[in-house]
């Protein structure tokens, strides 16, 4: 088992989560090397908006603790946008009030308010927040990590002691249902529409009051990823033509010239939900170390960072 991968760590999995762990490590000095089931261009990340924002993780405390730390990093690297595919961008966190945000990032974000009329049709906080080009941030996660020593390996595995190195770091997402196993998590199906960008260049996100019902728009080069759904168990990865027209029209309802907008993509990602993100370390019997770090949920993005400085830490890094 030793000899295939000597002192390395493997990383299992290649989306967000992965990557970013993967680069801590070898920027910390580890040799490294990714294990991804999936090309990171067909990895549930890929599929993200992605707006920084803690969105359906749990615990609350540690997800906004591991979030912080990851905004300080996406500020930095939003100085460089066509590179990192991280910008600063504005827009509003619809159904949000301040208090919400006082005492854990209110101090952080800048220019935070209550939105106007204008700018929303209900209450919500206008805000400026990371906006990350997925299509652009993986592969540049990628070259980084190629950069400080490491490697990304297309491979699938059955289980995560097959891995033959004396630190394994488990990444796999929703995969760690079957891999570790772990019944606990659990796909929360998003469906997205991509169209044509009329001309927009803030965000927005909306909840119905009463239905519940999502309504999102994130404006990026060229193109308009609008969304979407939360359907809990759904493993579903086909784009539903009906869901779809009701995305357009709820974005339709906040924006009118998103109706006519010319559909370019149809996306389905599965969140990788717990109760719990799982973040900590495991003696095998045989004493080699593995760590996990899954069960993101809907805000891989906003904690990757954050939860990968914790996951090296635990490797011993």
């Amino acid at each position: 088992m030793e000899t295939e991968l000597g002192g390395e760590i493997l990383v299992v999995g290649g989306g967000v989560i992965g990557l970013t762990t993967a680069v801590v490590l070898a920027e910390r000095g580890s040799r490294v090397r990714v294990w991804t089931r999936e090309p990171l261009e067909r990895t549930t990340s890929a599929v993200a908006g992605a707006l920084w924002w803690p969105y359906r993780i749990a615990p609350a405390a540690a997800a906004r603790a591991w979030a912080l730390r990851s905004l300080d990093v996406y500020e930095e690297l939003a100085a460089r946008p066509e590179r990192t595919g991280v910008r600063m961008a504005e827009g509003v966190l619809g159904e949000t009030e301040r208090h919400e945000v006082d005492g854990w990032a209110a101090e952080r974000l800048p220019g935070l308010r209550a939105a106007t009329a204008a700018e929303y049709r209900g209450s919500g906080l206008w805000a400026r927040l990371p906006l990350i080009d997925m299509s652009v941030h993986l592969p540049w996660l990628r070259e980084r990590l190629r950069a400080a020593g490491g490697s990304v390996e297309t491979r699938a595995v059955t289980g995560l002691r097959e891995a033959g190195a004396q630190v394994v770091v488990n990444c796999t997402g929703l995969g760690a249902r079957t891999l570790v196993p772990d019944p606990s998590v659990r796909p929360v199906r998003g469906q997205l529409v991509v169209v044509e960008n009329p001309g927009i260049r803030t965000w927005a996100v909306s909840t119905h009051p009463e239905s519940g019902e999502m309504a999102y728009f994130f404006p990026h080069a060229g193109r308009l990823v609008l969304g979407g759904t939360a359907e809990e168990d759904v493993w579903s990865a086909e784009p539903d033509p009906a869901v779809a027209a009701a995305i357009v029209r709820r974005c339709a309802a906040l924006r009118p010239e998103i109706a006519g907008a010319r559909v370019l993509e149809h996306r389905v990602g599965l969140r990788p939900a717990r109760d719990a993100v799982r973040l900590e370390r495991e003696v095998l019997p045989d004493g080699r170390l593995l760590v996990h770090n899954y069960g993101h949920g809907g805000a891989g993005v906003t904690v990757a960072w954050g939860c990968a400085r914790e996951a090296a830490g635990l490797a011993g890094r």
